[in-house]
């Protein structure tokens, strides 16, 4: 069986950098200090008017490819990993085949909202293992969330960022690096407490959707405290017993950026030292399905993550869908 081993990354943010004080401007009180003390989000970049999803996807593919020394007609499939899609229709991932030159890769999206890079991870590697005409897999996590905020609901105009980064998965014989496990978990039952809901087929764009803010992030309803914790321990548990090896064995934790105490519980949890869990809310926000391929990307190129390092990549995102993988770099 073939390996899919992770080549090489890149990462790509706007340049529009927001800062808390904007929201202490925008809402005439001190937000500042609630997000630095309950989430330690300092900062974020979001998208100008022109910039959208598949130009963040293209910028940090470009990236991972000259980091990698792997032109784009060397690809034999692209996929992108996103909830703030270019379009509803076509897939993001075709125009960024298009702009990258890609001629000999087939695209697809994957929604499984911030739990989506890590799917996309687990699925590539599947592709890599059973067919040998895929070679090359770029896999993209790519996020536009300031597109569909409303600046009125602080709740989520705070937290949200926009971003992109890629993993270049390559096809090998050799086995002492590459995917080892996976775990995905979904709670349908949350399915409508958090998402974009205008624009689809249950709410098509009408008066009613834009009054109603549907076709903006929402909060509907306040999921339990724990949730996160509870659940990425469980996937972390799971992992950790499939390669018989205790929690601390693991060199590297790159778990969805949303709130930095929600890894530190489930660190504890575990027994696992926090150092262990690479965090990059501080200075980019919640960047959803690019948050943790930017951590990783970020973690190489610091020279935090080295060869041979055992990383897990647990996500979670609207659904509830949660997804686990562990990789040898």
């Amino acid at each position: 069986m073939q390996q899919a081993s992770i080549i090489s990354t890149g990462m790509y943010v706007p340049k529009n950098v927001i800062d808390n004080q904007f929201f202490n401007e925008v809402y005439g009180e001190d937000v500042d200090t609630w997000l630095q003390e309950h989430v330690q989000i300092y900062k974020r970049c979001w998208c100008n008017e022109q910039e959208s999803t598949a130009d963040l996807a293209f910028a940090a593919a470009s990236r991972a490819l000259e980091n990698g020394g792997i032109s784009a007609s060397a690809l034999d499939l692209i996929i992108v990993a996103t909830d703030t899609p270019e379009y509803i229709s076509p897939s993001t991932a075709s125009v960024v085949q298009f702009k990258l030159g890609a001629s000999n890769a087939g695209t697809f999206d994957l929604n499984a909202a911030c739990a989506g890079f890590v799917t996309a991870m687990d699925l590539a590697s599947k592709y890599i293992h059973s067919d040998h005409q895929y070679q090359y897999i770029l896999v993209i996590g790519a996020y536009a969330m300031s597109k569909y905020l409303n600046l009125e609901d602080k709740k989520t105009a705070t937290l949200f960022a926009d971003g992109a980064a890629a993993v270049l998965l390559k096809s090998t014989s050799e086995n002492d690096h590459g995917w080892l496990a996976a775990k995905l978990l979904t709670k349908g039952q949350y399915h409508d407490w958090m998402g974009i809901y205008g624009g689809g087929a249950r709410y098509p764009f009408n008066q009613e959707v834009l009054d109603n803010h549907r076709h903006q992030l929402q909060f509907v309803h306040k999921f339990p405290k724990t949730i996160n914790p509870d659940v990425w321990s469980e996937i972390i548990t799971d992992l950790t017993g499939k390669l018989n090896i205790k929690p601390n064995a693991v060199d590297h934790y790159l778990i969805t950026q949303i709130n930095i105490f929600s890894i530190w519980e489930t660190m504890d949890r575990l027994n696992i030292d926090r150092e262990k869990a690479h965090t990059i809310m501080h200075q980019y926000g919640y960047t959803g399905s690019a948050c943790i391929p930017m951590a990783l990307d970020l973690g190489i190129k610091s020279g935090r993550i080295k060869r041979g390092d055992l990383i897990f990549l647990v996500g979670s995102g609207g659904g509830l869908a949660f997804a686990g993988v562990a990789f040898r770099y």
